[in-house]
């Protein structure tokens, strides 16, 4: 990212709002909101650590927490992501599965498209095809602008292989989302 750039659209979008970039409360916030969007839209790589291992049945990590970025209107949603996988003789390290949900988070970003990539990612790393994604998040989209409807969330799911048929109904009864 380049800092100068985004420092000086942020100076710019400060004047076109009819503010002085100069005075005492603004002087530093395009230097703050650079920073702000650098940590905000990037995410260092990570190394998937994967064990050979004869479990083969439901593993789920749930309340995975994140906050992203959408790409229409550049403001936050954020929310939680919910994830499943049947081992196929390998089981990947728990917090590695966070830091999937948190790489694509990482980026400007539809719910949508972050649900999928999740999915891609852990099927290609996992060697699986059994994996359910589960995201629930707010969209400062629709809380702060627009329709202005606060308590609104959003919820996007992508199943592959048994979570597409016979293990969905276990997956979302886990989640208290289903019978």
């Amino acid at each position: 990212m380049n800092q100068n750039l985004m420092e000086k659209a942020v100076y710019d979008l400060l004047k076109a709002m009819g503010e002085d970039p100069n005075r005492e409360g603004l002087k530093d916030t395009p230097k703050r909101v650079a920073k702000m969007y650098s940590e905000i839209l990037s995410y260092p790589n990570f190394n998937y650590t994967t064990f050979e291992d004869k479990y083969d049945d439901l593993i789920m990590i749930k309340n995975i927490e994140f906050c992203s970025m959408c790409e229409h209107h550049l403001m936050p949603f954020y929310g939680i992501a919910h994830i499943a996988y049947i081992p196929n003789k390998r089981i990947i390290g728990l917090s590695k599965i966070a830091r999937v949900v948190e790489k694509y988070s990482k980026k400007l970003q539809v719910q949508e498209r972050m649900t999928e990539e999740i999915m891609e990612d852990l099927k290609k790393n996992l060697g699986t095809d059994n994996i359910a994604v589960y995201i629930e998040a707010k969209h400062m989209c629709m809380i702060s602008r627009g329709v202005k409807k606060e308590l609104t969330s959003t919820v996007t799911t992508k199943f592959s292989g048994s979570f597409k048929t016979e293990r969905k109904s276990e997956f979302l009864f886990l989640l208290g989302k289903g019978n």
